[in-house]
């Protein structure tokens, strides 16, 4: 019998961030307390979003209802690295949020350490930006699968590519 196996990735599915975006642009457009604010919530790129708003407090408003919203489509936060609020021509201010798309080489190097701590037969191999896991009993790899789950670890970790 081959292998049984898996990845261990970090991402999160586009489609539904880009929901949570469409959904939290709808909110802030319909919202009394973003009225006449010309606030922007949406996508800047293939991996940023821009949330932009004409003041502080509105941009920080409107950053918390875009979490909501991801939140809700069962997205992870880990997934989002908010970067600092800024200022932009004409007195707004806006916040570039990034998605996080790729296993950092420390996590990755963790992950690999704690699959070797468990002493169960199976062989991490670490592939740059995933791990694949593979074994001869799919038990093991569904330990393995909790083990991983269970860390709080600082990326969105999923896993794919079942074999």
């Amino acid at each position: 019998m081959a292998d049984a196996s898996f990845d261990i990735e970090v991402g999160v599915d586009r489609q539904e961030v880009d929901n949570a975006i469409n959904q939290a642009a709808r909110e802030v457009a319909t919202r009394f307390d973003f009225k006449d604010t010309d606030t922007i919530i949406a996508w800047s790129g293939d991996e940023a979003i821009q949330v932009e708003s004409s003041s502080e407090d509105r941009v920080r408003a409107a950053l918390e209802v875009l979490k909501d919203k991801i939140v809700k489509r069962k997205v992870s936060l880990k997934a989002l690295d908010v970067g600092d609020e800024r200022d932009v021509s004409g007195g707004r201010s806006r916040i570039d949020v990034q998605l996080v798309t790729e296993m950092p080489a420390d996590l990755a190097k963790t992950i690999v350490k704690d699959i070797k701590a468990t002493k169960l037969k199976v062989t991490p191999t670490n592939m740059g930006d995933r791990i694949r896991v593979a074994g001869k009993k799919r038990d093991d790899l569904q330990e393995i699968q909790a083990m991983v789950k269970g860390k709080d670890h600082d990326a969105p970790i999923k896993f794919s590519n079942y074999k």
